[in-house]
């Protein structure tokens, strides 16, 4: 693959019909810092009007596909009108590649985790490996899940799953997240790259515009919804954030220790 465009914190390529983007911070395990995530806003939009692109594929430099939230972030001092700014970026990525009129691949090897797997979850066909580990693991640090989560994991498993998923925040492996329906497919490990090309190589077989056209329409009918999630995980976030149960998370999760919350 050639034509490739790098910025500071995404690759992008765009193959014939086939737009690839790349979380570009291996470092840190594309943990998704406000740099990270302005740019993967601001690409996806760009993505969405280029009519020659039919497929969007999303995966992870590195090791793992994105072990969420930028801990070292969270924990600086960050005031109301920062955090809202923050959210806004987080729920115009939600939106856009839900909804974007493009069929969308997220492709996960190693691990997603919290907002990582948010992301992942917006997108029309979800790949991982059988030896993933996925984890909507915002208990761990006294926090609800955002990024669309709420909505887009009870669109995949139900309201009761959903719950389940969330209040637990265990690691599960891919084989265990495909036979929830939480992914599409659970591949062999390390075979994640032949597995999109052959998914591609399935889609070009079929007539894609149309395929587009019922997805424009099923996110029409649902943006509605997916707006007052997203809102709701915004106030909801902010509150919590404030909680001293999220102040003992984060310090539980620096120590590497259990956290023991007082529900405060």
């Amino acid at each position: 693959m050639t034509g490739g465009e790098k910025m500071e914190n995404l690759l992008c390529l765009i193959e014939g019909e086939t737009a690839y983007i790349q979380l570009n911070r291996p470092e840190s395990m594309n943990a998704l810092n406000t740099a990270l995530m302005k740019e993967l806003c601001e690409y996806l939009k760009e993505i969405s009007g280029n009519s020659d692109v039919k497929i969007v594929v999303l995966s992870g430099a590195g090791p793992v596909f994105s072990a969420g939230g930028d801990i070292k972030e969270m924990m600086s001092t960050i005031d109301e009108p920062q955090f809202n700014g923050i959210k806004d970026t987080v729920t115009d990525i939600a939106l856009a590649f839900y909804s974007m009129p493009k069929l969308t691949i997220a492709a996960i090897h190693g691990a997603a985790a919290g907002l990582g797997l948010s992301i992942a979850l917006a997108a029309d066909f979800i790949l991982c490996e059988t030896d993933s580990k996925l984890a909507m693991n915002f208990i761990d640090i006294g926090l609800i899940p955002h990024g669309g989560a709420h909505f887009m994991l009870e669109k995949r498993i139900g309201p009761i799953k959903t719950k389940k998923v969330i209040w637990d925040g265990k690691v599960m492996s891919g084989t265990e997240a495909a036979e929830m329906g939480l992914a599409d497919r659970a591949v062999a490990s390390g075979t994640i790259k032949e597995e999109v090309a052959y998914l591609i190589n399935e889609l070009h077989q079929k007539p894609l515009q149309a395929m587009i056209k019922t997805k424009k329409i099923i996110a029409d009918l649902n943006r509605p919804q997916l707006l007052k999630t997203l809102e709701l995980e915004k106030h909801g976030q902010l509150k919590m954030r404030e909680s001293d149960d999220h102040h003992e998370g984060l310090r539980a999760f620096l120590e590497k220790r259990k956290p023991i919350f007082n529900n405060q």
